[in-house]
């Protein structure tokens, strides 16, 4: 099993930056896909960032250019860099992982049923 726990979420001004963390433990070595989704009131969990055992990222075009998804394998620690922050990414971020990572030839393929792990959230909030 593998536990996962996020932190780093506040709130910013629209234009602003924040950078969220997903702390894991437990069975990492079999994890070889792991992500970034959001979900705001009312609507669908989204993904916005993905990253495999080699290093390969994939982002959705809503935040393509804006965010950055990265590890630290020392640390067993992801993190999702978020720059030019819109009020549209207000949502619960979660860090997500999985032992089999899909082939999306370069563009966004994830969705949600594509993880079997997931950490409780942390909130970002984005005011105009």
């Amino acid at each position: 099993q593998v536990q996962l726990v996020e932190s780093g979420g506040d709130s910013v001004q629209a234009g602003g930056s924040l950078r969220l963390s997903c702390t894991a433990s437990g069975d990492l070595y079999s994890m070889l896909v792991m992500g970034w989704f959001r979900q705001a009131p009312g609507k669908e969990r989204e993904g916005v960032a993905a990253i495999d055992s080699d290093g390969e990222t994939i982002y959705p075009d809503s935040v393509k250019g804006r965010f950055t998804i990265s590890k630290d394998n020392a640390k067993n620690t992801l993190y999702l860099q978020m720059n030019n922050l819109k009020p549209e990414d207000t949502a619960m971020h979660y860090c997500a992982a999985d032992p089999s990572p899909v082939e999306c030839d370069g563009t966004w393929c994830y969705t949600e049923e594509d993880f079997t792990a997931w950490g409780q959230g942390t909130q970002v909030a984005v005011s105009s």
